[in-house]
């Protein structure tokens, strides 16, 4: 069973940076797809980032430019670098991860089979 902690959420200021950690086992890093997904209060769950193995990555509309996903397989850790935070992002911030490489559909459709339990994200002046 893949195991998910996250890591690093916190208060954040507006236009201020914010780093994400998952520290992720049981996982198969050459053929799975790792993300990011957060839900908000009184919103959908949204996919806010996806990567796969081969290096593809997705990213919705309201993160491009700003948000960074990596991973370090070495440390068994993803990553989600959150910059010039605005005030629409606080939410609660989820690690995933899936079986199928398709980075696309599981952001946009916000599929995912293992989901940690979630990091809160406030962005306050």
């Amino acid at each position: 069973q893949v195991q998910l902690v996250e890591s690093g959420g916190g208060l954040v200021h507006p236009g201020g940076s914010l780093r994400l950690s998952c520290a992720v086992s049981k996982f198969t890093w050459e053929s799975d797809a790792i993300g990011w997904f957060r839900l908000a209060p009184g919103k959908e769950h949204e996919g806010v980032s996806c990567r796969n193995s081969a290096g593809e990555s997705y990213y919705a509309d309201s993160v491009k430019g700003r948000f960074t996903i990596s991973r370090d397989s070495a440390k068994n850790t993803v990553y989600l670098q959150m910059n010039n935070v605005k005030p629409e992002d606080p939410a609660v911030y989820y690690c995933v991860a899936d079986r199928r490489p398709a980075v696309q559909p599981m952001c946009r459709q916000v599929r995912a089979e293992h989901w940690g339990q979630g990091t809160q994200v406030t962005v306050s002046s």
